[in-house]
């Protein structure tokens, strides 16, 4: 299921994809269509009425015409008046019968799009928020959102774990083509995010394309799920502070993130590429996070594997494996290391 879901007029949420057309206008040029059919009929049978006999007084009408298309062209008519020359069985043959199942379709498809396929929809939709477990909501699916989806799916994130929010039809139909669940809606609201069952979501990722609205989007998560991890991009290097302020675990910045890149290319020409190579799940080397394993406890950072450690976080503070923290593992520490990534060469020596 990986359908997208926009919002309705009365703020619930249907899998279906936005139409270009409005739903007046549909409904307005379906009736025009079946008129025309109609009076189309009405005026070959007026035509051809020779060809037809009222088995009650023996003349046709216009009356009779009318009333013999009406029920020609929604059922097979109830023999009361009937043709019966060959010309005019052959147009009630080839003509009218295919006019009849058209109309029919129309009026088929008619009550599909406005009232079974909301009901299709809503069921649709509950399956898919009940499967909603442990998944990772992306807000915005700008050029920062689309890279960070690209890169979970490189590390082996599976497509129908991702829920993408996003305005815009164009960038959800690129979500949709990677395999993620897309909702056409407005993340600063609860309504959205409660369709996305944020309080059931393993973390978030926020990057709006305006500082103020990913702020405003990790407050409103930040009170729907008080425990779940929110990574949010800002711009601007003095929202960092309110992002964090509205309940943000992570705030990045591209910009100085980039200056770091540029920095460090300045002290060596393989430190840049070697923190892109960390970054990225394509390079050669991955920084990971995991829990201490029991195994592990009391034992230096420095004896934990198989990656190299360089860093505990204890009680949500950081350790360096120089520290005298580092000495000795806890029960509850999160390590973090380096791990081969996927673009690393296996090592064929002895």
């Amino acid at each position: 299921m990986r359908l997208p879901v926009r919002p309705s007029r009365e703020g619930v949420s249907f899998l279906r994809r936005r139409s270009a057309m409005p739903v007046w206008a549909d409904l307005a040029w379906r009736v025009a269509l079946i008129l025309l059919l109609g009076v189309l009929v009405l005026l070959l049978h007026w035509f051809g009425r020779e060809g037809l006999k009222d088995n009650y007084d023996n003349h046709i009408s216009f009356i009779d015409v009318l009333y013999f298309t009406t029920v020609t062209v929604t059922t097979v008519g109830y023999g009361d008046i009937v043709p019966v020359t060959p010309d005019a069985r052959l147009f009630e043959t080839v003509i009218v019968t295919p006019i009849r199942l058209f109309i029919w379709l129309i009026f088929l498809g008619t009550a599909y799009s406005l009232f079974f396929r909301n009901i299709l929809y809503r069921w649709r939709m509950a399956r898919i928020q009940d499967a909603l477990h442990n998944h990772i909501v992306v807000a915005g699916f700008g050029t920062s959102g689309n890279e960070a989806v690209n890169e979970l799916l490189s590390r082996g994130t599976n497509a129908h774990e991702i829920v993408v929010i996003d305005t815009g039809e164009k960038a959800l139909q690129v979500a949709e083509g990677l395999g993620c669940n897309i909702l056409c809606g407005d993340a600063t609201r609860d309504r959205t995010l409660t369709d996305v069952r944020i309080d059931r979501a393993r973390t978030m990722i926020v990057s709006a394309g305006r500082d103020d609205t990913s702020i405003l989007i990790t407050l409103t998560a930040r009170h729907l799920a008080p425990d779940l991890p929110i990574s949010i991009v800002v711009r601007n290097e003095d929202n960092e502070l309110p992002a964090r302020q509205a309940g943000a675990t992570t705030v990045i910045n591209p910009v100085s993130f980039a200056g770091l890149l540029l920095a460090g290319s300045c002290s060596g020409p393989h430190i840049a590429a070697y923190m892109a190579d960390l970054a990225s799940a394509g390079g050669r080397v991955q920084l990971g996070e995991r829990m201490v394993r029991p195994d592990e406890v009391g034992k230096p950072l420095s004896a934990a594997g198989p990656g190299i450690a360089l860093r505990i976080y204890r009680g949500g503070q950081p350790v360096g494996f120089w520290e005298k923290g580092a000495r000795s593992l806890m029960p509850g520490d999160m390590i973090v290391e380096v791990i081969p990534g996927k673009g690393s060469v296996p090592d064929t020596n002895d």
